[in-house]
């Protein structure tokens, strides 16, 4: 297998910052008590709250989800002890899950793509301006089209062709690519299908993003056969990815509406920006902790 990088440069980190602040994630069976044993902790290690977002699908019983966003001088210091006031209180006394994180630091990302850039420069752009609050580690490609505009926003490039049917030194590479290196994966339009064995064995969350026309309208041309079929309305899916292709948990979906005057690249054109626009939204909301995975489903504190 033939692998090409570009010239390796330094990811570019996203300005403004969180600061002294974290986020706290509290997931489980929904119980009388949770929220303030939550307050009640922050409270004693000094913490301000900048804001909290709860939901119960049943407040008898159901399931519960909290985020919280808080504030702590000295917040790197101060985790392990926040760490085991949590283990006691949400965990031994609630059955609870939880996850603590230090918004300060970015979420590293990778970047699949394949021909079709706009989802990935969008999110390059975006990175570059500072709105989205992740690190670029990289981006991986199976064809070698966008490594110039990639090597443009200082990102290593790395080019892992990926053709027939035997997949398995693609993935190979992918993973030893990304081993310890991200925390999640952003399909940015990449027209490869992922094995179950890679999705297991990358052992972080996998995003993608397709046209909302599945499962009508499946493989090559859409859009045409959506112009042939009359639609009125065109948009965007952003999901996590399992093993069942395109039927992961949905982070966001948007829609625009069209009408019989728009060509078929037109409608090609009008969905690649929802497409973006959904994408760049998932990303964001992962990278800032507000998503909840639930079985099939999504918690998503926008």
């Amino acid at each position: 297998m033939t692998v090409t990088q570009s010239a390796p440069a330094a990811p570019v980190g996203v300005s403004g910052g969180a600061g002294h602040q974290a986020s706290l994630i509290v997931q489980g069976a929904d119980a009388t008590g949770i929220v303030a044993a939550v307050t009640s902790v922050l409270g004693r290690h000094g913490a301000n709250i900048v804001s909290l977002d709860q939901y119960s699908d049943n407040p008898r019983g159901g399931a519960f989800f909290q985020r919280t966003v808080f504030g702590l001088d000295g917040l790197q210091a101060e985790l392990p002890a926040l760490r085991t006031d949590f283990d006691e209180e949400l965990v031994r006394k609630f059955g609870l899950t939880y996850t603590l994180r230090d918004l300060s630091v970015p979420k590293r990302v990778a970047i699949f793509a394949s021909k079709s850039d706009h989802c990935l420069l969008d999110l390059l752009w975006r990175h570059r301006r500072g709105q989205l609050p992740v690190s670029v580690s990289m981006v991986i490609s199976n064809h070698p089209d966008v490594a110039e505009e990639v090597r443009n926003f200082g990102i290593p490039f790395f080019h892992v062709p990926c053709q027939g049917a035997d997949k398995s030194a693609a993935e190979a590479e992918h993973l030893r690519l990304l081993k310890g290196n991200v925390d999640f994966v952003v399909l940015a339009r990449y027209m490869q299908i992922l094995s179950g064995g890679f999705i297991e064995d990358v052992g972080v969350p996998v995003i993608n993003i397709h046209h909302s026309f599945l499962p009508a309208f499946i493989g090559a041309g859409p859009y045409a056969k959506a112009k042939e079929r009359g639609v009125k309305l065109v948009g965007a899916t952003a999901h996590y990815v399992t093993e069942d292709l395109d039927e992961g948990p949905i982070i966001e979906q948007d829609v625009v509406r069209v009408s019989h005057a728009d060509t078929a690249a037109d409608l090609s054109r009008r969905g690649a920006d929802v497409e973006r626009a959904v994408l760049s939204r998932a990303v964001l909301w992962h990278a800032e902790d507000r998503v909840v995975r639930s079985g099939n489903q999504t918690i998503v504190f926008a």
